[in-house]
């Protein structure tokens, strides 16, 4: 069977450089870091006291009062975001076939605030178990597209994906490949996460994964820098209106991008820690080529995982020089996470959404806090160091990666019609 082709058609985003994505794409063009002091909870005990949180969010300024309590953070941040593509596609939910429309999110972790704070109130008591009513809906991880669907009456597949990491583009390729299928006319898909909590902090930094440049925090997240130690939790949320092509032309919708294909692999190699030979980063891409119809020479622009991890960061660009051989040092390379953080689940819709705003201006964004090079990356490899590129582009990839070894790799075009 022939498959249908699937674009972008709406975009949302809630960030920790920008609450929708305007302010978003304004922030990631001038280089703004998103990291500072945690506000959420009093860290002065942590070993790393700052993150890249959302800012001057007030749930009630967008969902009613009685449902945001019925809502954990990551579930309000998919909302948010989730209404701002909606409104962007400019579908016409009176009329669309809502059996076809579903939701494909994506979250690593899920409601884990609400996990930590029911846990703390047990503790505190006299071992009565009290809890929230709401507590097990508010915290499991599939709740976020279930709330959506329920706002807008999709009533098409409707679920989470978890891969840790890679949760978001995971999203992604399974809408992608609902709609090439048929299935499907529209998919709602991304990720959401808010994991700067107590416990979210605490395991990562336990793990020793994150940075504790304290006295620092706007330059801590560097990736591919020599002195680079860890990375900068984020959190957040990115949403993105997929719909079959001639769809959405016949209604004259707004097309960023064409959504080419997607790959996934696997590391097989460590829960935490990357294959040093990029293995499983090399099948990610090579995957995501041949799902994609293209070839090497065609990608014009890779936003990376970039993590800001000693490990890897090189890993990732061996395998990109693996990959693509000679015109690597062509394509436009970079790190978004150096100004959002991490954003872990939600890393993929983010970071997709930024190589599709760099595609529609054709401006890539910098790698910000780059200093000193590593003698271990390729200095042929234009890593668009601290100030954004111009640059035409027709073919972006984006990558993102899972503890696990979950590897995800998502292609988008400039459309051609």
């Amino acid at each position: 069977m022939q498959l249908k082709r699937v674009v972008v058609t709406g975009l949302g985003a809630l960030t920790p450089i920008g609450n929708n994505i305007e302010e978003y794409w304004n922030a990631l063009v001038n280089g703004v870091s998103g990291a500072a002091p945690i506000t959420h909870f009093d860290a002065s005990k942590s070993k790393t006291r700052f993150a890249c949180e959302v800012k001057n969010f007030n749930p009630t300024d967008f969902i009613d009062r009685k449902s945001a309590r019925k809502m954990d953070k990551f579930t309000q941040y998919a909302m948010v975001a989730s209404d701002e593509a909606i409104v962007d596609s400019g579908l016409d939910l009176e009329t669309i076939n809502k059996l076809r429309v579903g939701v494909i999110w994506g979250a690593g972790i899920g409601g884990l605030e609400t996990l930590q704070n029911e846990v703390l109130n047990y503790a505190a008591g006299d071992g009565t178990p009290k809890f929230n009513p709401f507590f097990i809906p508010k915290m499991i991880a599939d709740i976020a597209p279930g709330h959506i669907s329920i706002k807008y009456g999709f009533m098409g597949p409707n679920y989470t994906t978890v891969s840790a990491c890679a949760s978001s583009a995971n999203a992604m390729i399974d809408a992608l490949n609902y709609i090439r299928l048929g299935y499907c006319d529209v998919i709602v898909t991304g990720g959401s996460e808010a994991a700067i909590t107590i416990a979210g902090v605490g395991g990562f930094s336990s793990m020793q994964a994150l940075s504790t440049r304290n006295e620092t925090p706007e330059t801590a997240s560097r990736p591919f820098d020599a002195s680079r130690e860890g990375f900068v939790l984020g959190e957040g949320a990115g949403a993105l209106v997929l719909e079959e092509y001639e769809y959405a032309k016949a209604r004259g919708a707004k097309i960023y991008a064409e959504v080419i294909g997607g790959g996934m692999s696997s590391d097989a190699y460590h829960i935490t820690a990357p294959h040093p030979e990029g293995i499983g980063v090399i099948a990610v891409m090579k995957n995501c080529l041949e799902n994609s119809g293209i070839k090497p020479e065609d990608v014009d622009h890779i936003n990376t995982h970039g993590t800001s991890t000693p490990l890897g960061d090189v890993a990732e660009l061996k395998a990109i020089s693996a990959v693509f051989g000679a015109h690597a040092k062509n394509i436009n390379i970079n790190s978004t996470k150096s100004m959002t953080g991490h954003l872990l689940g939600a890393a993929g819709a983010i970071e997709s959404i930024a190589a599709i705003l760099a595609m529609e201006h054709s401006i890539v964004p910098p790698t910000i806090n780059h200093q000193n090079f590593d003698e271990n990356i390729n200095p042929d490899l234009n890593l668009t160091l601290n100030k954004p590129q111009k640059r035409e582009i027709k073919v972006a990839m984006s990558n993102t990666f899972g503890f696990g070894g979950h590897n995800a790799c998502v292609a988008f075009k400039k459309i051609d019609e």
